[in-house]
């Protein structure tokens, strides 16, 4: 970054607004003292007993932190528990039995409830039904299923009889299903007849029986729950496929003991993309993880057992898992879950939701608020959301514009915004403000929390300044951190630890965590994460961060939501190409296309100039909500498209490219 640019940045980062939380909120917060960051320094590690304590142990734990083997490290070693226990059989001891554990919403309208005590029902028998089909300790389950309260069920069963867990999202495909159950040797497939996508009811067991074909070790044990009924495909099951309904019935009233699992003992694997091309299997344990998961529910989304919480993920993301069951159900809540779409059957969908079931905390994710943006503030006024007490955004940073108008159209400028930076291998929240404590600003995810070491340093592992641009790392291990790739401790070495570590080092303190993010920081220690570092581009030798460009241009009035790749260059080597959404009532014309080329420049100056600026009714998007940046770039390059079979939208690949070609001519 060049000085003038530099001094820019600064500039922008003094101006940027400050909003504290109401002194409502401070007063009822689970978490209100300053001084827990300081007590978590002075007293650290220990200081994380406070996180195992709000879970129950069978056994208690010798050590908070072993150590000894960097960065191999291990969360209250020798305490024995059990996930489905904490998660389940604790509220129904301590009187909460009929406290509502889940509330599901169907697409079409259809609703479930289930109590704590329907859930301890269900759990036991679904743990008897595996056990019935040989699932054994140790053993991995996939479950590939779209969001329906089996899959909370399947998951906790699996945590109660100590088998691993792997949960497939149900947007992936046959050959993702196959790839991760050869990885992980998995024998056991719980899956569904098919679900619900915008009024259309989608064959999934066609695309599991497609995978399951794919799989090259035996598959003993595949259970199919009926979804769609009626509007079923009169799929016939095969050998070593069971009906779930039929299994439930077999096992009507049996009760399965949960099983005692050391704290390091596996609880899931997760899948997630990595550089090679292959996925890595992500592992976390027992201990840990649920003792972090669910202390950053208590303290970051401030739960409280008579809370309504709905987080709006898949339970197939490491977000679903951490915040849809694991935390919220570990702390006795209510746990929304919702099977549909934002804007089906109408735009004004969540809030409906919302007012519905007197929602206390909303999280979500901020591409949603950028297309609530889009859509227009008259839908969220069409309902009452004075229930929220809390807004909170997870998966990719959030620009300030958006982060305002959610906080004062959906919070109406009363509920706290948590902007949540964390990854599928942290396991939980890593930085972000304590909603009690922190003053917010708009665009920076917070300070680390409380026991999180993390930093911006430049190439050589140095701090660098305030309002510098750097590389996020962290330098101690957590509670909630994965524990290895599965089968390949080298590969985790490789891809986690070897950029800033001293990898002879027997000496913990010689360990860092980098997770491959750009970030600033500022004179408070708010981090700003940038987004991945390799999500660049070469423009005339200097490498210009999308996920910044693309801040700037939602930055500018009229723009609900942007996506930005390179394209080949004959001078720069690569140019700077936009695609933009313009908000409801906007015009992308000339003017607008003005304004964004200026703003970028502002912003970032004058080498991240857009070549091209193009308006799009829509970007083109996997059906988990990731735009797909492969096929902006060979639109912006004139290639060939590829494979558009994934998206949920293949259709508008075609519109972006003769939009393209029409400026071009």
């Amino acid at each position: 970054m060049s000085d003038e640019n530099q001094v820019e940045l600064e500039a922008r980062l003094e101006e940027q607004e400050v909003f504290e939380p109401s002194e409502e909120f401070v007063a009822q917060a689970n978490v209100s003292d300053p001084d827990i960051y300081e007590e978590f320094e002075e007293n650290w590690p220990q200081s994380w007993e406070r996180a195992a304590e709000m879970i129950d142990w069978d056994e208690s734990y010798d050590e908070v932190l072993d150590d000894s083997n960097p960065p191999f490290y291990k969360w209250f070693t020798g305490g024995k528990l059990n996930a489905s226990y904490n998660c389940v059989d604790r509220h129904v001891e301590n009187g909460d039995k009929n406290r509502v554990a889940i509330k599901w919403e169907g697409e079409h309208g259809e609703t479930r409830t289930y109590t704590y005590q329907d859930l301890y029902r269900e759990v036991n028998e679904f743990a008897a039904a595996l056990r019935a089909q040989g699932v054994e300790e140790d053993d991995v389950v996939t479950l590939y299923m779209p969001m329906v309260p089996e899959l909370p069920i399947a998951m906790l069963a699996c945590a109660r009889i100590g088998a691993p867990h792997s949960v497939v999202f149900a947007g992936f495909s046959a050959e993702a299903l196959a790839t991760r159950m050869n990885s992980a040797d998995s024998r056991c497939l719980v899956t569904c007849d098919g679900y619900y996508r915008r009024g259309d009811a989608l064959d999934h067991l066609d695309k599991a029986n497609e995978g399951l074909d794919g799989v090259d070790h035996g598959v003993d044990s595949v259970v199919v729950v009926d979804r769609l009924g009626e509007d079923g495909f009169d799929h016939e099951l095969r050998g070593n496929q069971h009906d779930w309904d039929d299994l439930m019935a077999e096992h009507a009233g049996e009760r399965v003991e949960p099983v005692e699992r050391d704290a390091e003992d596996m609880l899931f694997l997760m899948y997630t993309s990595g550089t090679t091309g292959q996925p890595k299997g992500v592992k976390h344990t027992t201990g840990g993880y649920l003792s972090y998961a669910t202390w950053t529910s208590h303290a970051v989304l401030d739960i409280e057992k008579e809370d309504t919480y709905w987080c709006s993920a898949d339970i197939g993301w490491i977000t679903g898992h951490s915040y849809i069951v694991y935390g919220p159900l570990a702390l006795g809540t209510t746990t929304v879950m919702y099977e549909g779409t934002p804007d089906f059957p109408n735009r004004d969908r969540l809030w409906d939701i919302i007012e519905k079931y007197a929602v206390d905390i909303f999280y979500t994710a901020p591409t949603a608020i950028r297309a609530f943006m889009k859509w227009g503030s008259r839908f969220p006024e069409q309902h009452d959301l004075s229930s929220l007490r809390l807004l909170g955004t997870v998966g990719e940073p959030i620009n300030p514009r958006a982060w305002k108008w959610y906080y004062k159209h959906i919070g109406n400028e009363e509920c706290p915004v948590v902007d949540t930076w964390w990854q599928t291998e942290t396991g939980g929240m890593m930085v972000t403000t304590l909603p009690g404590v922190c003053d917010m600003k708009p665009g920076s995810a917070g300070p680390p929390l409380p026991g999180i070491d993390a930093q911006i340093v430049d190439t050589s592992g140095t701090e660098v300044d305030a309002g510098r641009a750097g590389y996020l790392t962290v330098n101690k291990p957590w509670p909630g951190m994965l524990r290895t790739l599965y089968k390949n401790d080298e590969r985790f070495v490789q891809e986690y630890w070897q950029e800033y570590s001293d990898v002879n080092s027997d000496d913990s303190d010689d360990w860092v965590y980098f997770p491959e993010d750009g970030a600033k920081v500022d004179d408070d220690g708010y981090i700003t994460v940038l987004g991945r570092v390799d999500d660049v581009i070469n423009v005339s030798g200097h490498r210009l961060g999308t996920m910044e460009i693309e801040s700037a241009i939602v930055g500018v009035e009229g723009v609900a939501e942007a996506a930005v790749v390179g394209a080949n260059h004959e001078l720069k080597g690569e140019a700077v190409y936009a695609y933009v959404i313009t908000e409801d009532g906007a015009e992308g014309g000339e003017e607008l296309r003005g304004r964004i080329i200026e703003g970028v420049e502002d912003a970032i100056g004058p080498i991240a100039r857009p070549e091209e600026v193009v308006f799009t009714p829509e970007l083109p998007k996997t059906r988990s909500g990731k735009i797909m940046r492969r096929l902006l770039e060979d639109v912006a390059n004139g290639e060939e498209l590829g494979n558009t079979s994934t998206l949920r939208n293949p259709e508008i690949v075609d519109t972006i490219a003769r939009q393209v070609e029409q400026q071009r001519n």
